[in-house]
């Protein structure tokens, strides 16, 4: 089933981090209502869930999915929180849950147990879940991406983010890392990969999505592609958020102005790219498709 040579590239925009503070759950907002963000994955177990949920459902443009998370917060599971004691109970940051999930000081079931945890809470909540991805990517460690898979299958979730990235625009040494390591685990799980899934594309830009970028990954969209183009817009108080490694990484107003600027309705109008959620896609003959119908 070959993609038609005249048919347009696909393109979901897709917020990462929806839930983590107040100011950023608004911008993604904001990028959807004004802008090009047609998805946004949410953190399940952030203060204030009930309250930014309540947002996200007025947003009707928007497909929700879950952004499982590993190293963020307080779990919300007594089995983890138990298993991260030498953390008193709170999540650790990449590299050390990274380890301690390697080396078997947090169990593979522990974590299945949250996560499951995380999506109930979400459908609890009356979310429709569209797709699964993760905080930091975690799920793509080994062991954890055939996890997801399967957390996909048992909860109906049509799709699973399978990160790849480029060295092509990759300008940062932490970016050709981080580039490098998804490049690894992307290898190491390919055929655990038993469905279609969008093209995807932003790993390069990672925090700092500008329209430059933008009109260099968007010219190499092939016709009839699905693409998913993972980004991180929002809002910025301050008073908020004040841990400065966060600070240092993200660019959440430059990225908000960059998905809502008219330089990108007008870069995706000259490429002829058309703007679509994981609502409009299906699994056709094993390859993922754009339906013909816009459902809700």
């Amino acid at each position: 089933m070959t993609p038609r040579a005249d048919a347009a590239p696909c393109l979901i925009v897709n917020a990462d981090d929806y839930g983590c503070f107040a100011c950023v759950s608004r911008g993604i907002i904001e990028a959807a209502e004004n802008g090009v963000v047609t998805a946004t994955g949410v953190f399940a177990n952030m203060p204030n869930f009930e309250e930014r949920v309540a947002w996200l459902k007025k947003c009707a443009v928007l497909d929700a999915g879950v952004h499982l998370n590993l190293t963020d917060g307080i779990p919300l599971t007594e089995c983890m929180r138990k298993s991260l004691a030498r953390w008193s109970g709170t999540f650790p940051r990449k590299l050390a849950m990274a380890g301690a999930i390697s080396s078997g000081t947090v169990p593979v079931d522990d974590v299945e147990t949250e996560w499951r945890a995380q999506i109930e809470r979400c459908r609890g909540a009356g979310l429709r879940l569209r797709f699964l991805n993760s905080h930091e990517h975690l799920h793509m460690l080994p062991g954890l991406f055939p996890l997801a898979r399967m957390l996909a299958r048992d909860y109906d979730i049509a799709h699973v983010r399978f990160p790849t990235a480029s060295f092509q625009g990759t300008k940062s040494a932490g970016s050709l890392v981080r580039s490098a390591v998804i490049k690894g685990l992307g290898a190491l799980n390919r055929h655990h990969a038993d469905a279609p899934t969008a093209e995807f594309i932003g790993m390069e830009a990672s925090g700092r999505l500008t329209i430059d970028y933008l009109e260099n990954a968007m010219r190499r969209l092939r016709a009839g592609g699905i693409y998913e183009l993972m980004c991180h817009p929002g809002r910025l108080d301050p008073q908020e958020v004040t841990d400065a490694r966060l600070l240092s990484y993200h660019d959440w107003e430059g990225e908000l102005r960059t998905l809502t600027g008219a330089a990108v309705r007008e870069l995706l109008d000259r490429r002829g790219i058309r703007l679509i959620g994981f609502r409009h896609l299906r699994v056709d003959d094993d390859r993922l498709v754009v339906r013909a119908e816009q459902p809700a």
